[in-house]
């Protein structure tokens, strides 16, 4: 077992099931998600796609891609919900949450790409 694969798995894992947190709840009330796990998904996020770099296979590239999409829409959520919460006028109301916790979805959608790619990739060392 190596350990490298281990660290790279779980921290895809972990972006994962913190991003399918985050954007659990009713969608659009501020209440049932929380600034500070909005931003240990973009920390794992960012350390997901730190890890993916220097894999120079097809898979390695679909994984980074979609790392990417994942840290792009977890950044722009995170841009909105400080725009909402210190100079939007009416603060962080129902469809700035909306927008919020929607580009969330978009990300948790590429992390289970990736997890899936990563699982392939794995049913495919077996052979």
């Amino acid at each position: 077992m190596s350990l490298e694969k281990v660290v790279f798995s779980f921290f895809i894992l972990l972006a994962l099931t913190l991003n399918f947190g985050f954007v659990l709840g009713e969608f659009d009330n501020p209440d049932h998600h929380h600034s500070y796990e909005l931003l240990a998904v973009i920390v794992v996020n960012l350390i997901a796609t730190v890890l993916k770099f220097g894999d120079r296979t097809q898979t390695g590239a679909l994984l980074l891609a979609s790392s990417l999409v994942a840290v792009l829409q977890l950044l722009v959520a995170g841009v909105v919900w400080a725009y909402a919460a210190h100079v939007s006028a009416t603060g962080l109301d129902a469809v700035m949450m909306a927008s919020i916790v929607s580009l969330a979805a978009g990300a948790l959608l590429a992390n289970i790409v990736s997890v899936v790619l990563v699982i392939i990739d794995t049913v495919n060392l077996r052979r």
